[in-house]
């Protein structure tokens, strides 16, 4: 995985949205793949508690004949905590003050989920072993 574009994404996020102020990604089952978060934000506890919640989220609209999620937003009175499926493995949680722009947000997520879908996808590249004249296998 590349994780310097997977970081890319993230702080894109921050930078073309106001308001936006950590962003994780984990997978499906709470796993932490990358933060970008505050000192004060735990992130592996993020991506667990975001991974559950999107698990109720996806769980309640097969319940209600929704179709397929797409995201799930709780709202507090410092900000809102916004979690987006990616794919069915994994989970993107974006976190924003009270002036985020969710509007604003949503749009932007989306290219950003596919992009990120794709890094996380992407197979990973193995270094090619070299040869080492006149070894044994064993060598290699």
């Amino acid at each position: 995985m590349d994780h310097e574009a997977l970081a890319m994404e993230m702080r894109g996020l921050r930078e073309q949205v106001t308001g936006v102020t950590d962003t994780a990604v984990a997978a499906a089952d709470g796993l932490l793949i990358a933060a970008d978060t505050a000192e004060d934000i735990d992130p592996e506890g993020l991506a667990a508690i975001a991974a559950a919640g999107l698990g109720l989220a996806r769980r309640t609209a097969e319940a209600t004949g929704r179709g397929t999620l797409h995201q799930t937003v709780a709202q507090g009175s410092h900000g809102c905590a916004a979690v987006y499926a990616v794919g069915e493995s994994a989970l993107m949680v974006v976190l924003g003050d009270e002036g985020v722009d969710m509007d604003r947000l949503h749009e932007e997520t989306r290219p950003a989920l596919t992009r990120i879908g794709s890094i996380l996808s992407a197979p990973e590249t193995v270094p090619a072993v070299s040869a080492v004249t006149g070894a044994g296998p064993e060598a290699v």
